[in-house]
């Protein structure tokens, strides 16, 4: 059992959803928190929703990063994952799959989780169900989610979101946290 546990998937698969659930069913697991270059927008706070920092700061924080829409950074600070680990916490770092690669390199030890659909059409019918996309940016997302899927195989453990509940259970299995 590792001590990091990183998760990815593609846009739609409902990694939020099912780490809420795991979160409130499991107490000891401690969700990661980005840091961004971009300033806060309203109603956001510090170490909340974001770290909001410097670009001359973000790369002493972080340990992987990526820049969204070729505007600002966005990536996991390593100092609250340290401090979750001494505190007896389970550290649970959602990212894309380029973070991960970034912290494999840094963070061999981590466990790493693949999140999949239980099939393409599933996942195009939740994305389009979720309306928060238009067609273009959805096909964009589905464009980036055929890229996940094809490295799937580079992961430790791949959990199917057919059931929330389920899927729950299985990764506080993978994570030694069952029963």
């Amino acid at each position: 059992m590792s001590d990091i546990f990183v998760i990815v998937g593609p846009s739609g698969v409902g990694k939020g959803t099912v780490l809420r659930e795991l979160l409130e069913r499991e107490p000891r697991c401690w969700l990661s928190v980005s840091a961004t270059t971009r300033p806060p927008r309203p109603g956001e706070a510090d170490g909340a929703d974001y770290f909001f920092v410097t670009p001359e700061g973000f790369d002493d924080l972080v340990l992987e990063w990526a820049l969204v829409h070729g505007a600002n950074r966005y990536g996991t600070p390593k100092e609250p994952v340290l401090r979750a680990l001494d505190e007896g916490r389970v550290p649970i770092l959602e990212v894309d799959l380029d973070g991960a690669r970034q912290i494999r390199r840094s963070l061999p030890e981590a466990e790493q989780i693949f999140m999949a659909p239980p099939s393409w059409q599933e996942l195009e019918r939740r994305l389009a169900e979720r309306g928060t996309e238009s067609e273009e940016e959805r096909e964009r997302r589905l464009e980036t989610a055929r890229r996940e899927l094809a490295a799937v195989g580079e992961f430790d453990a791949v959990v199917v979101n057919d059931s929330v509940s389920r899927a729950t259970d299985e990764l506080l299995h993978i994570m030694g946290l069952a029963g």
